[in-house]
């Protein structure tokens, strides 16, 4: 399964791609961000917000790992979203703030993992209550797939809007073996 190494490498690819999809939608005007484009949040700036939910109701939930990551701490005993579309605001700006905040604790997260925390089971509720005991390392591959899944119907919003984000592969990412 996957190392704290590749997590490591996701969360700086993560961060990077959020910041160019941030400064891609930063191009248009509020109203395009805004505009209903058929996706299943709607708009960019839906699916940008519901993006954020995710990874807040993934994170809140993670501060509640048996490892106690200091990364999480802010997050411990904080409310979930009530919804997967929590409105972060209405603004892009708005939702940049949230955006920046959390990408600064999934690469402090990212940092602190060791391999023994991948392999713990974890054990966490839905928004409905179904509880799950899963191992760790398999729910923060989730974590991060569901991340890739939301930003690739979001760049392609903005190619349909007429702006193209760049090369968006993790195996650019990747190091050459030695």
């Amino acid at each position: 399964m996957s190392s704290c190494e590749d997590f490591n490498l996701l969360a700086q690819y993560n961060e990077t791609m959020n910041r160019k999809l941030y400064d891609a939608a930063a191009t248009l005007s509020a109203e395009e961000v805004s505009a209903d484009r058929g996706a299943f949040f709607g708009s960019l700036l839906g699916t940008m917000n519901h993006l954020l939910a995710g990874d807040t109701i993934w994170l809140t939930r993670f501060a509640q790992h048996p490892s106690a990551f200091r990364a999480l701490a802010p997050l411990r005993g904080a409310p979930l979203p009530t919804s997967l579309r929590h409105s972060f605001g209405d603004s892009l700006a708005e939702l940049r703030v949230h955006r920046e905040r959390l990408d600064g604790l999934i690469g402090a997260l990212a940092g602190e993992l060791r391999p023994a925390d991948l392999e713990q089971t974890f054990s966490y509720r839905t928004m409905s209550g179904q509880a799950f005991h899963k191992r760790f390392g398999s729910v923060l591959l989730h974590f991060f797939n569901h991340q890739t899944h939301h930003r690739g119907q979001a760049s392609t919003l903005l190619m349909q809007a007429g702006v193209d984000i760049g090369v968006t592969d993790l195996l650019v990412w990747i190091p050459e073996a030695s």
